[in-house]
């Protein structure tokens, strides 16, 4: 097959080293995503005239809530067999091998298992804060797509989550993978998507920004991720194994309760009334 009608991806996936310590571009990927949704849900707050003292803590919640989630998440829902019987590699970001530990940095996330870690640690949140708990997960979900714009752009720096093949010219020949055939690119797909989803997030706030609080912009963000994510699921690789001779693969099956969710949070009702703020 000839390549150059393709797009050759074979990036430096390191940002710089020193000694056995490696920081990756994915890593810069993540803490550009968190930093950009640490700003704009502090502008929020700042709108809302929520107690600046209240904004503080939510930075730590988010950051470990997702983490431990996406990473608990991958190994549970992709690699039970492996990680239940190798418990500590779960937790630390490195891997035993025959000539000991090294350091791997956490090589494997999901994102839907960081979405229900980012809840929990919400609502842990909202139990220390008292701010209601709507409020906080619309304002969350404002920000969200953009950090998951930059976690999609760090997997395809990392040659991960690839598509399936395809002659279209905008295929990417993965060289990393030891390929020379041009693939889908579906983290830069996923990577648009979320883009286009925070802008007109963000272009709703602000002409309905009194939905804040009702549940709508939460519903929103799910809705149109997982919806997204569903589909774009049958243009990808399967991850692991046995995923293989599925109708639906794990990615999708998970998909399915926040697509509910969100659209129930979007329609609204009395079982939202009882969490969302008084008006």
């Amino acid at each position: 097959m000839d390549t150059l009608a393709f797009i050759t991806w074979n990036p430096n996936i390191e940002l710089f080293s020193i000694g056995s310590l490696h920081i990756r571009y994915y890593s810069l990927c993540w803490m550009i995503g968190l930093l950009l949704a640490y700003l704009i849900v502090q502008r929020l707050y700042k709108q809302q005239r929520i107690d600046s003292k209240l904004f503080e803590p939510l930075f730590l919640y988010c950051f470990f809530g997702i983490l431990i989630g996406a990473r608990l998440g991958h190994c549970l829902f992709y690699q039970p067999e492996y990680f239940l019987s190798h418990p500590l590699e779960m937790i630390l970001p490195m891997r035993h091998t025959a000539s000991g530990w090294i350091f791997t940095g956490y090589e494997g996330l999901a994102s839907h298992g960081g979405t229900l870690g980012l809840i929990i640690a919400l609502w842990l949140y909202v139990r220390k804060t008292k701010v209601n708990i709507v409020r906080v997960l619309d304002n969350i979900a404002i920000a969200t797509p953009i950090t998951a714009c930059f976690i999609r752009l760090g997997n395809l720096m990392n040659s991960e989550i690839v598509g399936l093949p395809t002659d279209m010219p905008w295929g990417f020949v993965f060289v990393r993978n030891g390929e020379d055939f041009a693939r889908h690119p579906a983290q830069l797909y996923e990577a648009l998507a979320y883009l286009v989803i925070f802008v007109i997030g963000w272009w709703l706030y602000k002409k309905y920004s009194a939905k804040v609080g009702t549940g709508f912009f939460f519903g929103f963000c799910l809705t149109t991720i997982f919806v997204f994510r569903f589909f774009v699921e049958f243009i990808k690789e399967d991850q692991v194994g046995f995923e293989q001779g599925m109708t639906l693969n794990m990615g999708q099956w998970l998909s399915i309760p926040f697509v509910i969710l969100g659209i129930a949070c979007m329609v609204g009702g009395k079982w939202l009334q009882r969490f969302a703020e008084k008006k």
